[in-house]
């Protein structure tokens, strides 16, 4: 959008966090010959895990040079559920949602699922899917999180922004977010369209900072009418607002949207 004045190096250091090295060496996650995560070298070291009902151990260390990291063994989701419930044990895990994601390979090919709640820490790559909306003179509908969020707390963001659940495609998750954050039927949405997929990886606290955020998002764009005034349905958000595009970017220089919601308003506004 013309007009508006950017901080270039503010813009730099904002798309410099969508990807992030490990503040540590990290080592894959196998399953059988896929990657599908992966850990600090020792971090799984400090979990106890019972045998499976074959009586083989849910993982294995692998030294050999070619195959250096963790594999799990027998069924990939009923390994990783155990892996998960031992983290939670040992104060591993991230908050616990009794909900399942998916697990994909290297290629994003679906080999499992997980409680939510191991895959910072694991490295497992997640999707997830945003919304944004406009009301039709181009103002912006953004929610602030809610202060007790685990992740993020208080910080601002799209209108919809929520994890895909093995359970859900995109296109449901967008449904089902979109009522459960904003009160809003996306039926009764203007304009519906595909924006673009976010790639993100970067180090988090999750796993007593050990864990490591790998996660693809899918957002799209839509225009709010007049008449629909977006009400939260979860308690998961403090409060929406309404911003004209230069309100919005103060807020965004501010530093007080999350990253990825940030990456996304910038795309739609059109940043260089």
């Amino acid at each position: 959008m013309s007009g508006l004045r950017v901080d270039a190096g503010w813009l730099r250091e904002l798309r410099a966090k969508a990807v992030q090295p490990p503040l540590r060496p990290r080592v894959p996650l196998w399953a059988g010959e896929s990657v599908i995560g992966s850990v600090e070298p020792e971090f799984l070291h400090q979990i106890t895990l019972q045998p499976l009902t074959d009586g083989h151990h849910p993982l294995l260390k692998e030294e050999h040079p070619e195959r250096l990291g963790w594999r799990l063994m027998g069924d990939v989701t009923t390994s990783l559920n155990r892996v998960a419930l031992a983290l939670l044990e040992a104060g591993l895990a991230g908050a616990w949602r009794n909900e399942q994601l998916a697990v994909p390979d290297q290629l994003g090919h679906r080999k499992g699922t997980v409680e939510r709640a191991a895959v910072r820490p694991l490295g497992i790559t997640t999707l997830a899917v945003h919304l944004v909306g406009q009301t039709p003179d181009g103002r912006f509908w953004v929610q602030q999180r809610a202060f007790d969020k685990a992740n993020d707390p208080g910080q601002w963001d799209t209108l919809m922004g929520g994890m895909v659940s093995a359970a859900d495609t995109v296109e449901t998750a967008l449904v089902r977010e979109t009522w459960e954050e904003a009160g809003l039927h996306t039926a009764d949405l203007q304009d519906m369209r595909y924006g673009g997929r976010l790639s993100t990886c970067r180090p988090c606290s999750d796993g007593m900072g050990a864990g490591y955020v790998s996660e693809n998002i899918d957002w799209y764009c839509c225009t709010v009418p007049e008449r629909l005034v977006p009400n939260n349905q979860d308690g998961e958000v403090e409060q929406f607002c309404l911003m004209d595009a230069g309100q919005l970017l103060d807020v965004l220089q501010r530093g007080e949207f999350t990253t990825e919601a940030a990456l996304i308003l910038c795309d739609v506004l059109k940043l260089p």
